[in-house]
């Protein structure tokens, strides 16, 4: 899915969706609605999805509107976002933050790992796969930090652990090729 989904309208405004973006909390807005709503709030924060309430750190436009850039418009919107972005998108606000954008980072990126037709940067790429190889491995494998044999609920834990420190360390890369490619300088 490229775009909202289909029949679905604006939040803010309640209207047809014109340069969709995309928060780091999953919800679609208008570029321009959503620049609006930060503007009514304070400059100095991110804003707040109108939503769900969570910080937006990052607003990922759509590749229709970005095609679109050549429109006045369209590039007026597009620059607020990525001004945005680089004012807010190179930073995490802690673990809890990480781990509320760990789901909407990590399904863009099996997107667009699926996807021949985008470029993920090949370093990215084979730091991804390297990082999920050697997590498989640590979990299939019977030397643990806290066998099983001790006490099987608490053995999985340090799996568990694992698992999710290559899952918020692939979610951070692919953050930051989000940020560089909206935003980032």
């Amino acid at each position: 899915m490229e775009g909202p989904p289909e029949n679905d309208l604006c939040s803010i405004c309640h209207g047809v969706f014109t340069v969709p973006c995309q928060a780091n909390c999953s919800h679609w807005f208008c570029g321009d609605c959503i620049m609006l709503v930060w503007h009514h709030g304070s400059a100095l924060q991110p804003c707040k999805c109108p939503l769900c309430r969570r910080n937006i750190t990052l607003l990922i436009p759509t590749e229709a509107s970005l095609q679109l850039r050549h429109d006045p418009t369209v590039s007026e919107i597009l620059r607020k976002v990525e001004m945005y972005n680089r004012t807010f998108g190179g930073r995490s606000d802690g673990l809890i933050q990480r781990m509320q954008d760990l789901p909407f980072f990590l399904r863009r990126l099996a997107r667009e790992l699926m996807d021949p037709d985008r470029s993920l940067p090949f370093i990215i790429r084979a730091r991804v796969y390297i990082s999920m190889v050697v997590s498989a491995i640590y979990v299939l494998s019977p030397v643990d930090f806290i066998p099983e044999a001790i006490n099987p609920i608490i053995g999985y834990l340090d799996d568990l652990i694992i698992v999710l420190i290559c899952f918020l360390h692939v979610s951070a890369l692919y953050r930051s090729v989000l940020y560089s490619r909206h935003g980032g300088s």
